[in-house]
């Protein structure tokens, strides 16, 4: 702890040896003989030197203090704590010297004696309200709770602009339970004329912290709450940790705007301040999440990760706000990132298998084996590791190996995790079976499907095409399509899927309009529904529009079999 001793050390060094007898130091208290003289106290070393009875109480308690730093320095805590007790008894008027000694004294768990000194200090008629706090303080410890009441009070009194006998008052009421009395007393404090800013701010952190152990005070606690941070605001600190205590008081006491106007000032004022300026970004994250707005909080993220691009849990909730805007690859790539610098945070394993999952819908398949592989040998084989190894597969349309896993996660949901095998699973595993060719099987994983979530859109459609394509059980394809389409009526496969299923009950008429409004709304060009406009303008023996469609299809993808029905028929 600095102290005004301290800086006293110079200043006083040549006094020090002759009043202690440094070694190692000019020869001392010797004749011209060389011999040793009679040690001299400083008590009566200073009172041969004619100063008063306050001077020789100052110098007298400078070399005690001094003694007792050398000894702490030392590592002789218990030594030095009696030397700068000897410094307090002779210099009581000074404060800040019994103050520290009395924090010694209750870090040693000695609060006898702390009160000793404290009640010696408090006895003189000029004592100040901080020594009253302290004394408080000692009183709490002790479990005197009306002493350590009076003593607070005293303090207020003494010192009102310090809120160290508020604080005291205070958190006597709340250690009772009395959290309306201690609301009374932050209220008076709010009221205070003279309040400094550090006062303010100070309150400001007792009216949250009412809040938080209190939320039924909440509200009653606003009127105080906010004017205290309308003064402090006011006063316009100049400290940017003052500054950023003042910006939280904001925002743990609901004024997120006042908070963000903090926050951003502080951006401003103090550029090149590295570490506030990476709590200050976090900060202003979480306002913007908590806001829900989006684009605010991503952009506060990336301006922290150009001060620190290793920032782990920044790349995390830019990767999870890049999957919700569905900008996957920006997903993917902030999610690599904090793996690779940090694959050891608690979201860790999560991540890997979301970075896998998108890197299957970017069409990155290595990437994704890649990945998956390192979460296998990081963690253990998991039904996931399995499920999205499957999905991998499936994407490379090697559906014989996605079945392989699709089987293997099956078996270990069922001995482990059955609640797995949900809707989503199932309806995988049918669409794997569906394109291997193995439709009794995509059948019985599609009906299983459609059992556990009656209203699962894809899987309604992708069995109603399954079998409007097979010409089979059009009827209940139609309605399977059509319960599809009312859950998303543009959704430009389900349109396409209803267009076919029209088409197999030889009603070309009806699929035109269908099959035309599924191409408009696609996002891409697609080559099956092209395909598919083709065969419904052939049907309706229209030849050249029929043409027209087989030919984009064919230039968006090549396929043999409708590359074969652009060729002209037998005989012509």
């Amino acid at each position: 702890m600095q102290h005004r001793y301290h800086a006293a050390l110079t200043s006083f060094g040549v006094g020090l040896c002759l009043l202690t007898g440094c070694a190692g130091g000019p020869a001392v208290g010797r004749g011209k003989s060389g011999a040793q003289a009679p040690a001299t106290s400083p008590t009566n070393a200073v009172a041969a030197g004619g100063l008063n009875t306050a001077e020789q109480a100052t110098v007298t308690a400078h070399a005690h203090y001094a003694q007792g730093t050398i000894l702490d320095l030392a590592g002789d805590p218990e030594a030095a704590l009696q030397e700068f007790s000897l410094a307090a008894q002779a210099d009581p008027a000074n404060e800040q010297l019994v103050m520290d000694l009395a924090r010694r004294y209750l870090q040693r768990s000695r609060p006898e004696q702390a009160l000793e000194i404290l009640l010696r200090a408090t006895a003189r008629p000029k004592a100040s309200g901080m020594v009253f706090s302290r004394l408080a303080q000692v009183y709490a410890v002790q479990g005197k709770d009306d002493l350590a009441r009076a003593a607070s009070q005293t303090a207020i009194k003494r010192d009102p602009a310090s809120l160290a006998g508020y604080l005291g008052l205070f958190l006597l009421e709340m250690k009772g339970a009395k959290h309306q009395a201690a609301l009374a007393v932050l209220d008076q404090a709010a009221h205070q004329p003279n309040a400094s800013v550090e006062f303010l701010v100070g309150l400001g952190e007792l009216y949250a912290n009412l809040q938080h152990q209190a939320p039924s005070l909440k509200e009653a606690a606003k009127p105080g709450a906010a004017l205290v941070l309308k003064r402090a605001a006011e006063l316009n600190p100049a400290a940017p940790l003052l500054r950023l205590k003042l910006a939280e008081d904001f925002y743990v006491l609901g004024d997120t705007q006042g908070a963000t106007r903090i926050y951003l000032d502080l951006l401003e004022r103090f550029p090149d301040e590295a570490e506030l300026a990476e709590e200050v970004h976090t900060k202003l994250a979480q306002i913007y999440l908590q806001a829900s707005d989006r684009q605010k909080a991503a952009e506060q993220l990336q301006d922290l990760l150009k001060g620190n691009p290793t920032y782990v849990q920044a790349y995390y909730v830019l990767g999870q706000l890049s999957l919700e805007a569905k900008k996957y690859a920006d997903a993917a790539d902030y999610f690599a990132k904090g793996l690779l610098l940090n694959d050891k945070f608690k979201d860790s394993e999560a991540t890997y298998y979301m970075l896998a999952e998108l890197q299957i819908i970017l069409d990155r398949v290595p990437q994704a084996f890649t990945t998956l592989e390192r979460a296998q040998a990081k963690y253990r084989d998991s039904f996931t590791i399995e499920f999205l190894k499957a999905r991998a597969f499936s994407k490379q349309k090697d559906f014989t190996n996605a079945l392989v896993h699709f089987t293997t996660a099956e078996v270990m949901a069922k001995a482990m995790e059955p609640a797995r095998l949900n809707a989503l699973f199932y309806f995988q595993l049918g669409a794997a079976h569906e394109r291997k060719g193995d439709l009794a099987e995509a059948e019985t994983a599609f009906k299983k499907t459609l059992e556990i979530d009656p209203d699962f859109s894809e899987a309604l459609n992708y069995y109603g095409y399954m079998l409007a394509d097979r010409g089979e059980r059009l009827d209940a394809a139609r309605a399977m399509v059509q319960k599809a389409l009312d859950a998303e009526p543009k959704n430009a496969a389900f349109i396409d899927s209803m267009a076919w299923v029209f088409f197999r009950l030889h009603q070309p008429e009806k699929a035109l309009p269908l099959a035309l409004q599924a191409i408009t709304l696609n996002e891409e060009p697609d080559a099956t529904l092209y395909e598919h406009l083709g065969d419904i303008y052939a049907a309706l023996q229209q030849p050249e529009q029929a043409r027209e469609a087989y030919q984009k299809s064919v230039a968006l993808e090549k396929n043999p079999a409708v590359q074969k029905k652009l060729e002209p028929a037998p005989g012509r």
